[in-house]
This record gives structure tokens, sequence and C-alpha cells, in this order.
């Protein structure tokens, strides 16, 4: 089952953790141990969650690595599916030896 439209995990770390609690960008930065313009690319949805950011996160904020990139994986299939053109692709059929 696909998702509709699902979220980037930069917005989601906006919306769930940052504005509710007012944590800044910097202090969010100092607790994964990364470069502030690290976590700001990830926050504007410039770059993605990789296993790396994924164990940090799990780590400072919860849920688990794999639910990180899970959510970084919906992203990215669900916008790759708009975009690929699939026309010229065949299947290849296998014959039963």
């Amino acid at each position: 089952m696909t998702m509709h439209n699902p979220v980037h995990p930069g917005e989601f770390i906006a919306a769930t953790y940052m504005e509710p609690y007012k944590l800044s960008c910097r202090y969010l930065a100092q607790k994964l141990d990364v470069a502030p313009s690290t976590l700001n690319r990830i926050l504007k949805c410039h770059s993605g969650v990789s296993p790396e950011m994924a164990l940090r996160l799990s780590k400072t904020l919860g849920r688990s690595p794999e639910s990180w990139l899970a959510m970084q994986y919906n992203y990215d299939l669900w916008h790759v599916e708009r975009l690929l053109q699939l026309e010229n692709v065949q299947a290849i059929e296998f014959e039963v030896v």
C-alpha cells in the first residue's frame, strides 16, 4: 500500500519536535553531534536522512532508526514514482527449465 504524499523527515522533525518544544536548529544539531548546516539541509528537505543520521535521530529524539529510514524511503519513492518514465522499461519473462 503506497502512501499519499508522505512527509519528508525534516518536515516531521520540525513539526513534531522543534516547533512544539521550541527547539532551535543549533540546539538540536548540538544534541545530534552534527553541524547546524547539516541539520538545516534536512529540515529544508534539501538532504535526506542517511543511516548514520537515522541512528543519531533515534538516540536523540526516539523512534527506531528503521522508522527514520522508512520515512525517508517512502518520501523518496513517492516522489520518484511521479517523475520517472518507465514506458521503455521491459519485463523479462523467465521460462522454467
